[in-house]
């Protein structure tokens, strides 16, 4: 063969292996870079849709009807302890707003809080466009405490809860302490205490002689009805026989159906005397 031929072939074979080579590394470097590149640019596009999220959301919560009474909350239990505090003159709602950090409302937020939410809030008293806490018992010291159970006691009212004087009462566990023996603590069974005037006029000793002869009769075997009978038999009422006595309703009998006789209303009375009776039967002509 021709030694020119073979070195043009051997020349064409290195062109064709030398071409491809260095095509298919650029295509791979290429890909490669279009691929770092996507990433980033989804990265940012995320954070900023995340962004725009949580700005949206946040503004969502302040306009939503769980922020508004969040807020009335708020403030109702700022007044009952600046009330508990001894502060008890009535604040505007500027002032209320700027005490409690509830600056950031908006304007019908606002509005709703002066005309609908406190001036309808059992808790919360109104005077001249200023407000202060209501309490259940307004109690200025011990001895406004001390006369309202008093006046419990005298009309059988029974006690007054503890958290209620707490709740009217400015430092009342200081004004509690410094009764004493004046108040009888009773605890209920769900846990609450409840407050009574002790009444001092009451206690009286008893003889032992009294006490022995008490003490000395056993009622644990003995029932109520045969107690009620042992005291009638000795000329001794029980006391539930000078309390009011139940009337019971008087039954009234129910009339047969039998008896009962119909009324109807009769019509056409213009019409007496020309009109004729057939509840008998067809009249027998004359």
């Amino acid at each position: 063969m021709d030694p020119a031929l073979l070195r043009e072939r051997e020349l064409f074979k290195k062109r064709a292996l030398s071409t491809p080579t260095v095509e298919k590394r650029q295509a791979a470097s290429d890909s490669g870079s279009h691929k770092k590149k996507k990433p980033k640019v989804d990265k940012e596009s995320s954070s900023s849709s995340k962004l725009s999220s949580e700005s949206n959301g946040s503004f969502n919560i302040k306009a939503s009807s769980g922020y508004k009474f969040g807020c009335l909350a708020k403030i109702v239990n700022y007044m009952k302890t600046r009330h508990q505090n001894g502060d008890t003159h009535f604040l505007t709602l500027d002032e209320i707003l700027d005490e409690t950090k509830l600056l950031d409302i908006r304007m019908n937020q606002k509005q709703w809080l002066m005309n609908e939410a406190l001036v309808s809030n059992p808790k919360i008293e109104v005077r001249d466009g200023t407000y202060g806490f209501k309490p259940k018992y307004n109690l200025k010291d011990k001895k406004a405490l001390l006369r309202l159970l008093d006046k419990h006691d005298q009309l059988g009212l029974g006690g007054v809860l503890l958290e209620d004087v707490e709740e009217g009462l400015p430092n009342s566990a200081k004004a509690i302490k410094a009764l004493g023996d004046q108040i009888i603590f009773v605890t209920r069974p769900d846990k609450k205490k409840i407050l009574f005037y002790n009444d001092k006029h009451c206690q009286f000793a008893v003889d032992e002689e009294f006490q022995k002869l008490w003490r000395s009769v056993p009622v644990d075997s003995i029932d109520e009805e045969k107690i009620e009978e042992y005291l009638k038999k000795q000329g001794i009422s029980s006391m539930q026989e000078t309390g009011p006595k139940k009337v019971l309703p008087i039954q009234k009998r129910k009339k047969q159906a039998g008896n009962r006789k119909r009324h109807f209303k009769t019509h056409n009375n213009h019409l007496a005397g020309l009109l004729e009776d057939y509840s008998d039967g067809v009249p027998v002509k004359k």
